[in-house]
């Protein structure tokens, strides 16, 4: 979709100040071939099709914090935020598969699950790999390291007879855990599709940080912006990291030797949603205050940041600027003006118009609350 009429380029600097009301309005995630974005209840995934054209599909998303206020407290809010976005995530993931026409058609095992239980066979595939894919991190990032530091001590003990510091044995948990997470990250950055999706990262960083200065979104003015981003989710498992370092310690000082292996994983696993609730508070913070301090916690999920996303395409950062003002389409009065009364249908009446160059076609699955519903042209 040529970018005409959706947004006309203007010479604005990419490197004006911040508008803070725009801080922490809008947040996203790179799908297959396309970029999700989210702002209040509405979330919207936007991916380029094999034919050039777009498929976009707005959903809504009402967070449970907005029906039980007391989820709000800080701390239990982060928990609450993490588990509605990893359920987020992999319903995105499933849009943009089937926007892609990944899916086949319903065989007899699809056919008897939606009748007898109710859900898609892609459904409880998603399901099955959040739990393993869950218990697969925690073996890497704890169990693993736990292991290791465990492992070293016991070296040292019985073969140089030196006892290792319980300060020292979370410090080499944290330096086991940072190698895992780097070493797997460069490593599927390695694989073409994920390249190109670390790409639309990119494309999603960037287009949020041009909506953030108060420039006008295009293509061209986003491409002007840093790719990397505090509020990153890449940044938050950095930060979760050297959370953990710090609670391990508290832990090994607290139980010392009287601590066993076992017990000792037991209580790490009682203290991770401690840590995504600190996590989340702190990037939230950093993510709205750019001083020393800030950047300092930032810095080491921004390096990281270098690997999970690459430099994007014009037409990536289309993608992403459209789920942006979709999303934020009360924020732009043309383009929620284009959005409602095309229903992102392109018909043949359409290439005799000016418009005709937007190939934009529909797949709405449902439309948020606040906006009004479209039937397709």
């Amino acid at each position: 979709m040529p970018y005409g009429r959706i947004g006309e380029k203007m010479g604005k600097n990419c490197c004006e100040n911040k508008d803070n009301s725009r801080l922490n309005r809008v947040g996203g995630q790179a799908v297959l071939e396309g970029v999700m974005m989210k702002a209040g209840n509405r979330t919207v995934t936007s991916c380029r099709r094999d034919d050039g054209t777009i498929s976009v599909s707005d959903n809504t998303f009402v967070s449970i914090r907005k029906k039980h206020k007391f989820l709000n407290i800080p701390i239990l809010r982060g928990v609450v935020n993490f588990i509605e976005m990893m359920a987020l995530s992999f319903k995105t993931l499933n849009v943009s598969a089937e926007a892609l026409g990944i899916e086949e058609e319903d065989g007899k095992l699809e056919r008897w699950l939606k009748r007898h239980i109710g859900i898609k066979l892609t459904d409880l595939v998603m399901i099955i790999s959040l739990i393993l894919g869950l218990g697969l991190a925690y073996v890497l990032f704890k169990f693993l390291p736990a292991l290791a530091a465990d492992g070293v001590s016991y070296a040292f003990l019985h073969l140089f007879e030196i006892k290792i510091s319980t300060a020292i044995l979370p410090i080499i948990e944290g330096a086991v855990k940072v190698l895992i997470f780097i070493g797997y990250l460069w490593s599927v950055s390695l694989l073409k599709d994920i390249r190109r999706t670390f790409m639309y990262h990119g494309a999603e960083h960037k287009s949020i940080a041009c909506f953030e200065a108060g420039d006008e979104l295009t293509p061209e003015n986003a491409m002007k912006h840093r790719r990397f981003h505090p509020r990153c989710g890449t940044s938050f498992m950095f930060l979760m990291i050297g959370l953990g370092i710090l609670l391990s310690l508290c832990i090994r000082l607290i139980f010392g030797d009287a601590l066993n292996f076992w017990a000792y994983i037991g209580i790490s696993l009682l203290t991770l949603p401690l840590s995504m609730g600190i996590g989340y508070e702190i990037l939230m913070i950093a993510g709205k205050h750019d001083n020393f301090l800030t950047r300092s916690i930032s810095a080491p999920g921004l390096w990281v940041q270098r690997i999970t996303t690459k430099e994007p395409t014009l037409d990536m950062l289309e993608i992403a600027i459209t789920s942006i003002k979709c999303a934020l389409r009360d924020d732009y009065p043309e383009f929620r003006e284009f959005y409602e009364s095309r229903g992102w249908e392109k018909t043949e009446d359409d290439k005799t118009e000016d418009e005709a160059t937007d190939t934009v076609q529909a797949e709405d699955t449902s439309v948020a609350g606040e906006a009004k519903e479209e039937n397709d042209a």
